[in-house]
């Protein structure tokens, strides 16, 4: 996967390091990652993504398309959903729009969670990163 940034790289690195339900201890790892939202950022003004399994939302401010920035939101009851957003949030925010688009649709499938995580899981975290790329283009 030529096309991953170093951010987002490192991550898939780490998760082919471990195997079977040492997965989804780090997916849990990253769960408890994820960032709180800023101040001035509401839940309600940030974009649903319907296609998850627990309610995750997510923005996107491209106002420097050299310099990306991503919120998400999602309950802790909803480990999965949080470490998908959270390794979305470690591996893309602060890129370019550019960098942010070369991302392979599929990158997350070298992630290797697809023994571990249904795939309904799985395909949340694929629309969450179609939402950000939407937002970009």
């Amino acid at each position: 996967m030529s096309a991953l940034p170093e951010s987002l790289a490192e991550i898939v690195e780490d998760f082919a390091a471990v195997e079977g339900q040492d997965k989804l201890q780090l997916l849990l790892e990253f769960s408890r990652e994820l960032p709180p939202l800023p101040e001035h950022l509401a839940q309600d003004a940030m974009e649903p993504v319907p296609e998850c399994q627990s309610p995750l939302f997510l923005s996107v401010d491209a106002g420097d398309p050299t310099q990306i920035r991503l919120y998400f939101s999602a309950p802790p009851e909803a480990p999965t959903t949080r470490g998908f957003a959270s390794i979305l949030a470690q591996g893309l925010d602060g890129l370019s729009a550019e960098q942010i688009l070369d991302v392979p649709d599929d990158f997350y499938s070298a992630l290797g969670l697809s023994d571990a995580v249904s795939p309904l899981r799985l395909r949340g975290m694929s629309a969450m990163l179609a939402r950000i790329k939407r937002h970009l283009r």
